[in-house]
């Protein structure tokens, strides 16, 4: 049985290194901030709806959702930012990341637990768990399902 699955790998805050199942991933786009309709009384990592491919979808900044700096924190705001578009059930969801790096292939039967000493507690219902990479890095594995069904927007999604 095949146990090695792609993953999508991107930056999380300025030193750790996120994954995405490429199950979840439907597609990846350059967004400009003047695309973006912004939503009033909304958590603070929601941005607003953006327009895709004709239906309009939710865009978060995940770093924000998971506790680490916003992207908008940065020295300049990011005119053009990258959006994971992640489904799971029919649902959609825009996931704007600092940086993408690659696609991997990684063994599921390599993954660790998660670990509560290791992620902060606002990261900790969004991680399946972990891998070490060859140079004894933290990559950490998302669940896009989690991030998706998410109770911060459920009563908009």
């Amino acid at each position: 049985m095949k146990t090695t699955q792609k993953f999508l790998a991107f930056k999380l805050g300025v030193k750790d290194t996120a994954v995405i199942s490429l199950e979840n991933v439907t597609e990846v786009l350059q967004i400009s901030l003047n695309q973006i309709c912004g939503v009033p009384q909304m958590h603070s990592c929601v941005l607003g709806i953006y327009n895709w491919r004709g239906e309009m979808i939710w865009l978060v900044d995940l770093e924000d959702m998971l506790g680490y700096a916003s992207l908008s924190q940065g020295s300049n705001m990011l005119s053009q930012m990258m959006a994971i578009v992640v489904q799971k059930d029919g649902k959609y969801l825009g996931l704007l990341v600092r940086q993408l790096m690659d696609i991997e292939w990684l063994d599921k039967n390599q993954i660790k637990p998660y670990s509560g000493d290791l992620f902060s507690p606002e990261v900790s219902s969004f991680v399946e768990g972990y891998f070490i990479n060859n140079d004894e890095e933290i990559i950490i594995s998302l669940d896009a399902g989690a991030i998706i069904e998410a109770s911060m927007w459920g009563i908009h999604n």
